[in-house]
């Protein structure tokens, strides 16, 4: 039957088309015969042309806007359509990116913007990039920069030096036989060195672990309590690590196993067994009774070989990942400040609500007045702070969802005992006269307040309340705004926008601005 009456329907519309075709052509037709009674033959087709061309320009105008958004539909993912899954992290880390985009576009804060779009043209450069990046990280006296000198085998940075003489990092080039991507080694400021320029100098060089493939982690014996927080630290970015035992020339060699052995068993589950590494970058001289002292070349062959191992089987995947991480972590910053802005919005918006409703009422207060239906369930707030967070909330709905927070506030005893709290608060800093006029209203925007907030979880949850249901979520806020601060803030700016203008009526009574 559905059949049936489909092929009537496109026989029906066919034959609209042909007669519409028809009418066009005759049209067409009966203009050509009136141009040629009228006007010469040579300029007659000039003419015709003209008036055809203009007539098929003025349809393209009109149609214009319809075809842009007909076209532009094309490229977009219908309305519910998922995404095709990434079928690699690369193709996962374009999507993010592309997520990132189309974040960035609704926030309005200028200078943060710029910053995450910044960094987001890095990162889409870093998708094509060629290079794998390894970031030495470690004490200042671990020997970071006397390990990248052995490792190239030319003297580079300072070496030698006090503390905490590398304060910037450094990158330097190394090239791994068989291995086609170029290598970069970056020597990072020492961490855990006094001071704030201490301080900003190991935030740059964990900034540059974030973005590393390959991070090894120098040390010179066994991991101390201040060193096995950053272990950790490192160990937690989800990269590959390496565990790099420096200056062995030190210690003899069953002193140098049992090192290795104690650092495996630290770095158990987090880091592999064949990465844990001993190395002596610059070996202390050897005195050579009636000569020069014997200078031992650096021994880090075990390392280096490590590295070339690690990077000639994983290279790839290490790339991959340390992309789609930094991805990932650009799409939270982006999404966090995207809900920072929104939060802010829709905060306004219950701010501009709750006062605009306690005027009302305090020009005009009604007896016997029920809070809820007059301040607290307020739809239209429902309906702005749905649309802050891109949702579009039918009349209908937004009543509903008002009417729900008002019973579950009425049901839990929100509301006879935030006005008990309000009329205590208000007594001890009000005339009496006043206060009798300005209950209600303050009451009425405090509600307001807590039913709006409540409304603000309930959008950032993607409209749910959470485990614990719309309950917990109004207990949970009428517990915050009763604390001492909050109410304090409230009851003063009550007092600006509620009491005053009501003393004002009545110059008799002296304000008294609301106790601390």
């Amino acid at each position: 039957m559905k059949t049936r009456t489909r092929l009537w329907l496109l026989a029906g519309l066919a034959l609209v088309a042909l007669i519409a075709v028809g009418l066009v052509l005759q049209g067409i037709n009966t203009l050509y015969l009136q141009l040629s009674w009228y006007l010469p033959y040579w300029i007659v087709q000039p003419v015709f042309l003209l008036i055809f061309a203009a007539g098929a320009l003025l349809l393209v105008q009109l149609a214009w806007p319809w075809l842009r958004s007909a076209w532009e539909a094309r490229g977009r993912p219908a309305a519910g359509a998922e995404r095709p899954a990434p079928t690699n992290r690369r193709q996962a880390a374009a999507q993010n990116l592309a997520g990132i985009d189309q974040t960035l576009e609704r926030v309005r804060d200028a200078v943060e913007r710029e910053a995450l779009q910044q960094e987001r043209k890095r990162m889409a450069a870093e998708l094509e990039r060629g290079d794998l990046v390894i970031v030495l990280f470690g004490v200042g006296s671990a020997g970071k920069t006397s390990l990248i000198r052995a490792l190239l085998q030319e003297l580079v940075g300072q070496v030698g030096a006090a503390m905490g003489s590398t304060v910037q990092s450094q990158r330097y080039r190394l090239r791994l036989k068989g291995l086609q991507r170029g290598v970069w080694l970056v020597d990072t400021p020492g961490i855990l060195e006094a001071g704030a320029a201490g301080l900003e100098r190991e935030i740059l060089a964990r900034e540059q672990a974030s973005k590393a493939d390959l991070l090894l982690l120098v040390v010179d014996g066994d991991l101390r309590a201040a060193e096995l927080e950053v272990f950790d630290a490192l160990a937690s970015l989800g990269k590959r690590l390496m565990l790099v035992l420096n200056k062995c020339d030190l210690r003899g060699e069953q002193e140098e196993a049992r090192l290795l052995q104690l650092l495996r068993q630290r770095s158990r589950g987090r880091v592999a067994a064949e990465d844990v590494v001993g190395a002596s970058a610059a070996p202390q001289s050897v005195p050579m009774p009636g000569g020069r002292p014997l200078q031992p070349a650096p021994e880090v062959e075990p390392l280096l070989r490590r590295i070339a191992v690690v990077l000639h089987a994983d290279g790839e995947e290490l790339i991959a990942d340390n992309l789609l991480l930094q991805c990932r972590r650009l799409s939270q910053a982006s999404r966090s400040l995207l809900a920072r802005q929104r939060r802010s919005d829709s905060e306004a918006i219950v701010d501009r609500h709750m006062w605009i409703g306690a005027g009302v009422l305090a020009v005009t207060p009604l007896p016997g007045l029920d809070l809820l239906g007059a301040a607290a369930v307020n739809a239209q707030m429902v309906v702005e702070i749905a649309r802050v967070y891109g949702i579009s909330l039918s009349r209908k709905s937004a009543q509903d969802l008002a009417l729900s927070v008002g019973r579950t506030m009425a049901g839990l005893g929100l509301v006879k005992g935030g006005v008990g709290l309000l009329a205590t608060a208000l007594s001890l800093n009000v005339p009496a006269l006043v206060v009798s006029r300005a209950l209600q209203a303050v009451s009425a925007a405090w509600l307001t307040r807590i039913a709006g907030l409540s409304f603000i979880t309930y959008f950032e949850r993607d409209q749910e309340w959470g485990d614990g249901g719309l309950q917990e979520v109004v207990q949970q806020q009428y517990d915050l705004n009763r604390r001492e601060g909050a109410l304090s803030r409230f009851l003063e700016a009550a007092f600006n926008r509620v009491v005053q203008p009501l003393q004002a009526k009545q110059p008799s009574l002296a304000p008294r601005p609301p106790s601390e």
